[in-house]
């Protein structure tokens, strides 16, 4: 019973200071609100990242051209034409870590259907594109062999290009104009969203590798059959990293590049790229995280310092109690109790505020909130901690003092 009067005389005592009260409980209803956000916010940016290794694809790696040296300039990655379509057929047949291959080349183009026009990307690809992406069709067909060696103008779109060309009706079937050549849309790919940069994955136009280097990218410093880049699948996640050891390897010697020179190409291992970036964004969290839990230690010195008041404040009742047998004991008790009371009080309103404010979230950013029922449990806790923590002083103070003292105190 001992310990439920002083919880009811801490709420009595807090009651009759209700706007101080308040205010002592801000920073730790900041902190407690913060931490809660913070890890909401954390758990949606890792279960973005994991969706996107899922888009991309884990046993996916892409091999790119180098870089281009001329006259002092250094031109980006990519910019020196070095990769072939032989090179891609040369992966897949003699690394046997290795799925299937699927060279390309891009480019952008202006579509054109009716009184409608688009600015997209163009791919130029092979079937094995579709499989290495993961990629499936919600409509239509994906290109039969004739289409790929005879570079037929056939087009395959995505979702953002449909939308935008073809609003309201079936774009299959339909002729468009990439780049003033007439296509005909034989297939509509499945949703992808946005992918590691935000660019979205859908406003593409997809045509096959000969069409595209005879027909409409021809034009761009395209020769023999180069190509832009190679996507590697490999058999599982298991074999990626030798996988890349054994893609460098043929490369190099396929390009008869020396010992001591560099390459002429790069290999992205996706996964690895965005498994970077989550580390990156966990590392930025846990600092924000940090500077979360500077408001719960604030939230807690402007507790010992009202209760430190409060004793002052009290000084005549705390010797009163003690005249009529109050322990040392039973003061420090009743003012830890309060300063308890008091955080888990701020506490309680920071997890409300927190779990509105990632719904709030939910409802008017692109962010998906994730609440963590442990964040809660573990910020409830951490402000019961600092109850104890910042309330202990001045409790103890109010124990020490000496009865015929404070009932002379004014």
């Amino acid at each position: 019973m001992k310990i439920m009067d002083a919880f009811l005389d801490a709420l009595r005592s807090l009651k009759s200071n209700t706007m101080r009260s308040v205010l002592t409980t801000l920073g730790i209803i900041i902190g407690v609100a913060a931490v809660i956000i913070m890890v909401s916010v954390s758990n949606a940016a890792k279960k973005q990242i994991n969706d996107m290794i899922d888009k991309l694809g884990a046993n996916i790696m892409m091999v790119r051209p180098g870089r281009s040296f001329g006259q002092g300039v250094r031109g980006s990655s990519g910019s020196k034409p070095t990769l072939a379509q032989a090179d891609a057929q040369a992966i897949q047949e003699e690394i046997y870590t290795v799925l299937l291959t699927a060279p390309l080349v891009r480019g952008t183009a202006q579509m054109i259907s009716g009184n409608l026009n688009w600015s997209t990307t163009v791919y130029g690809i092979t079937n094995d594109y579709f499989a290495a992406r993961e990629w499936d069709m919600e409509d239509g067909r994906i290109f039969d062999p004739g289409e790929l060696s005879g570079g037929t103008k056939v087009a395959i779109i995505g979702k953002t290009v449909a939308s935008n060309l073809f609003p309201q009706q079936d774009p299959i079937g339909q002729q468009v104009r990439i780049n003033r050549t007439p296509f005909k849309i034989i297939g509509v790919l499945q949703e992808k969203g946005q992918g590691g940069r935000g660019i979205d994955q859908d406003d593409i136009v997809m045509i096959p590798l000969s069409t595209a280097r005879g027909r409409v990218l021809g034009g761009r410093n395209l020769s023999g059959d180069n190509v832009d880049s190679i996507y590697v699948k490999a058999r599982n996640t298991e074999v990626v990293s030798l996988t890349e050891e054994l893609v460098s390897e043929l490369l190099r010697e396929r390009h008869r590049i020396g010992p001591n020179d560099k390459d002429d190409f790069e290999i992205r291992n996706m996964a690895e790229m965005m498994s970077a970036r989550a580390e990156s964004s966990e590392y930025m969290n846990l600092l924000l995280l940090a500077v979360a839990s500077i408001s719960l230690v604030v939230g807690g010195i402007g507790i010992m310092n009202i209760m430190l008041v409060s004793v002052t404040e009290r000084t005549r009742e705390i010797g009163l109690c003690m005249a009529v047998g109050a322990t040392a004991k039973d003061i420090m008790s009743q003012f830890l109790i309060e300063s308890i009371v008091l955080s888990l009080i701020g506490g309680v309103i920071g997890i409300t505020v927190g779990i509105g404010g990632s719904l709030a979230m939910n409802q008017f950013t692109a962010w998906e909130t994730i609440v963590d029922p442990r964040s809660a449990i573990l910020a409830f806790a951490f402000s019961a901690a600092v109850g104890i923590f910042f309330g202990f002083y001045p409790a103890h103070k109010a124990s020490l003092l000496d009865p015929i003292e404070a009932l002379r105190h004014e």
